[in-house]
């Protein structure tokens, strides 16, 4: 067989030419391109989405749980005598804006100890290898989501062949199941398996104390059938319409006081921050407002799941 071919003779001397002087030059500027790509994936669609990366005030909700996130964003800061909790990391590109909110609340962004998620999609677990650097936080993760965070988003059944849904990929240090507690500081979180959005959505629930009334919190992983999402025949989440109804008796289930959510518009943040008063009443209590989005949630998912199931037909 002859070699005259350039791009046969390449191919025949692949393995040669990988270790070239010339090929290890360009090896680190391609590791550094490659880096630069995911580090700014995000921004593809936080221009989309200009309220993910757009700066919110950061304020106590009731007790010690504190909202540091963007307007689009939500980020939840637990603070306890041992150090703090945070939920979502979101964009890389967030995590300043997140760090400026809790030191703006008078705390310490390093003091964060445990980082928690609502579901594993770039813009709410993208920036935890960043936090994780900074603050040394202990990485907890529902077990079904786990290979997406550790794979950087690449085993997501929906976006993992998508470019720009990718992020760092991120070691989690503590494997969540459901009905998990997380504890520090005479906190206790729990976390509830919410699957569908992702397999491993989780919702959190706790307590908090406000004026010597306790009061039951949610915060909402997500019950959204995104774009594109295949409820019938999907052969790389064959369970989704039944992790979807598992996730609405799960949430029905609940007792909720406080309703808040992955993203402010589940729970209308930009419309109920401006009734907040020192001494007030909490606007984000607000049980019928959560049993209300549940059910038109899972109004919305019967109707999709009704109209794929007769295009399939």
């Amino acid at each position: 067989m002859g070699t005259s071919r350039p791009e046969l003779w390449c191919w025949l001397h692949a393995e040669d030419f990988a270790y070239t002087p010339p090929m290890r030059q360009i090896i680190p500027i391609i590791s550094r391109v490659l880096i630069l790509v995911l580090a700014t994936a995000g921004s593809v669609f936080a221009q989309a989405n200009p309220d993910w990366t757009q700066p919110f005030p950061p304020f106590r909700i009731a007790g010690n749980l504190y909202y540091v996130g963007s307007k689009g964003l939500a980020n939840y800061f637990v603070t306890t005598p041992q150090g703090n909790i945070l939920i979502n990391s979101d964009l890389e590109a967030n995590v300043p804006m997140i760090e400026a909110s809790v030191e703006k609340l008078g705390f310490k962004f390093k003091d964060t100890k445990i980082l928690l998620i609502s579901h594993a999609h770039w813009d709410h677990d993208a920036g935890s290898a960043m936090i994780k650097e900074m603050t040394g936080a202990t990485y907890m993760v529902m077990d079904a989501d786990v290979p997406v965070v550790e794979s950087g988003g690449k085993t997501d059944f929906e976006y993992g062949n998508t470019p720009t849904t990718l992020y760092r990929p991120t070691k989690v240090d503590r494997v969540l199941h459901d009905g998990d507690e997380v504890r520090l500081g005479g906190t206790v979180l729990v976390a509830h398996l919410t699957p569908g959005h992702t397999k491993g959505c989780t919702t959190w629930t706790m307590e908090v104390t406000e004026h010597d009334k306790k009061y039951n919190v949610v915060i909402l992983g997500s019950p959204n059938v995104n774009p594109g999402y295949k409820l019938v025949d999907n052969t790389a989440y064959p369970q989704i319409a039944e992790d979807y109804e598992r996730m609405w008796r799960v949430l029905k289930s609940l007792p909720c006081d406080i309703f808040l959510g992955a993203h402010g518009n589940y729970f209308g943040l930009e419309e109920k921050y401006p009734l907040m008063k020192e001494g007030g009443a909490i606007p984000f209590v607000d049980p019928n407002g959560y049993k209300n989005y549940i059910t038109q949630k899972e109004r919305d998912f019967r109707t999709e799941l009704a109209r794929q199931k007769l295009a399939a037909k």
